[in-house]
C-alpha cells in the first residue's frame, strides 16, 4: 500500500503556470471569437478569413484547452500538497470546491453553450481519488488515458465488423437545437437553450472527440509535474525543457504527416473517423507540451523571456476572464447583443477576439493592483473553504 508523503519543499508561487495560463485563456477567447461563441454561422467568407481559421486552429486549437487543463492539475496538487504540509486532507475540500465550479459552469452556461467548467468539475471529481497514488501508478493511468482508449476500441471494432458507425452520442443535434435562441432569441432564451442543451452538449461532445479521456490525462500529467516540480528553476529542470521541446517536434514531425494522410486512406468510415481523432489528440499533445517546455525554458533561461511575467496578471484571473468572454462574445455575435455574426468573417472576428484580450488584460492588472486575487478567483477561494 502506497503511502503519501508531502513534499519537503513549499509550493510557492509558479510564475510560469501563470504565464502559460495567461496563453492559454487568450488563445480560448480568440477562437471562441472566430466561432462566434460555438454559432458556426458566417458571412461570405474571404480566402483572408479562411487562411485566419486554418492557422488559428492549427496553433491554437486544442492546444490552449490542453495547457488550461494541465495548469488544473497542477493547481491541484498544489493545493492538495499544501495542505497535508500541515497535516490535513484536503480532498473533500476539494470535492466541495469542484461543486461551486460546477455552478459557475451554469452561470457560464446562461451566456455561452461551449463552457468547459461543468467538465472540469466532473473530471476533477474523476482524478480526485487518484491523488495519493504513487506516481508510477498515476504513470501508468495517465499513459492509458494518452492512448485514447475510446478510439482504439472503435478503431478495432471497425476493423472486426464493417457496419459499426463511428462513435455519435447526439452533439450535433443539440447544437442544431440552439440555433434560433443564438440568432434571433433574446438573452433568455439564450439562457434556457444553455441550461437545457448545452450542458449535455459539453459532455456528449468531449466524448465524441477524444477530450474527455484526455482533459483526465492531463489532470494527471499536472499532478505529476507538480510533484516533481518540473515548472521551477531547480535542478536539471533546463535540460529537462530543452528534451522535451526536442522531443515533441520529433513527434510532431512523425505524428502529422501520418495525422494528415492516414485517415484519408482508410475506407472504413469508422476506423478513419476513430484515427482522425486519436491522431488529433496525440498532435495537440506533443504540440502543447512544446508551449510549455518553451515558455519555461525561455522565462527562466533567458533574459529577454523574463519579460514574459507582464502575461501573469491575465492568467492569475483566468477563471474571470473565461466568464468575462462568455458574456462579452454572446453580446457580440448572438441576436439578443450586436448580433454581429451576420457582418464578421473569422479575420475581423479574431479582431474583436484580440481586442476582447487586450480590454481584459488592462482590466487583470488594474484590479490586482488593488486586490489580492480576482474578482470570482476571490469569490471561489472564499466558497471553498466556508465553514473551514
Amino acid at each position: 500500500m502506497y503511502h503519501y508523503t508531502p513534499s519537503s519543499l513549499p509550493n510557492t508561487r509558479v510564475d510560469a503556470a501563470d504565464i502559460l495560463r495567461g496563453i492559454a485563456i487568450g488563445g480560448i477567447v480568440m477562437l471562441h471569437f472566430i466561432e462566434h461563441m460555438n454559432f458556426y454561422n458566417f458571412p461570405e467568407l474571404t480566402v483572408l478569413d479562411r487562411v485566419v481559421w486554418d492557422t488559428m486552429f492549427f496553433l491554437c486549437g486544442g492546444k490552449m484547452y490542453a495547457i488550461f487543463s494541465l495548469l488544473f492539475g497542477l493547481s491541484f496538487f498544489i493545493q492538495h500538497d499544501n495542505q497535508a504540509q500541515k497535516g490535513k486532507d484536503f480532498r473533500l475540500r476539494f470535492a466541495w470546491r469542484m461543486m461551486w465550479l460546477m455552478a459557475f459552469g451554469l452561470l457560464d452556461l446562461l451566456f455561452f453553450n461551449g463552457d468547459i467548467l461543468t467538465v472540469y468539475a466532473a473530471c476533477g471529481l474523476l482524478v480526485l481519488p487518484l491523488i495519493r497514488l504513487s506516481n508510477k501508478t498515476l504513470f501508468w493511468i495517465a499513459l492509458l488515458l494518452a492512448l485514447q482508449p475510446i478510439e482504439l476500441f472503435y478503431i478495432v471494432w471497425g476493423l472486426m465488423d464493417s457496419s459499426v458507425q463511428p462513435l455519435n452520442l447526439g452533439s450535433g443535434a443539440l447544437f442544431g437545437a440552439l440555433i434560433d435562441a443564438q440568432s434571433h432569441g433574446s438573452w433568455g432564451d439564450v439562457a434556457v437553450g444553455g441550461i437545457k442543451y448545452g450542458f449535455a452538449i459539453n459532455f456528449l461532445w468531449a466524448i465524441e472527440n477524444g477530450r474527455m479521456t484526455q482533459t483526465v490525462f492531463l489532470f494527471l500529467l499536472g499532478i505529476l509535474m507538480g510533484r516533481t516540480r518540473y515548472l521551477y528553476k531547480e535542478g536539471d529542470n533546463p535540460t529537462r525543457w530543452v528534451r522535451t521541446m526536442v522531443g515533441a517536434v520529433m513527434a510532431l514531425l512523425l505524428i502529422l504527416p501520418i495525422q494528415q494522410t492516414l485517415p484519408g486512406l482508410v475506407e472504413n468510415r469508422c476506423v478513419s473517423h476513430s484515427l482522425q481523432v486519436m491522431l488529433t489528440m496525440w498532435r495537440n499533445l506533443a504540440m502543447m507540451l512544446f508551449i510549455v517546455s518553451a515558455v519555461a525554458w525561455l522565462f527562466h533561461c533567458t533574459e529577454r523571456g523574463k519579460r514574459l511575467i507582464f502575461i501573469a496578471p491575465y492568467g492569475k484571473m483566468s477563471l474571470t476572464n473565461y466568464l468575462g468572454q462568455s458574456v462579452i462574445g454572446g453580446f457580440v455575435f448572438y441576436g439578443w447583443g450586436l448580433g454581429l455574426y451576420q457582418y464578421s468573417g473569422h479575420a475581423m472576428s479574431l479582431l474583436l477576439g484580440a481586442v476582447c484580450v487586450l480590454l481584459q488584460f488592462f482590466f487583470c492588472r488594474w484590479w490586482l493592483a488593488h486586490h489580492k486575487r480576482g474578482p470570482l478567483e476571490g469569490l471561489w477561494r472564499e466558497l471553498t473553504w466556508l465553514r473551514s
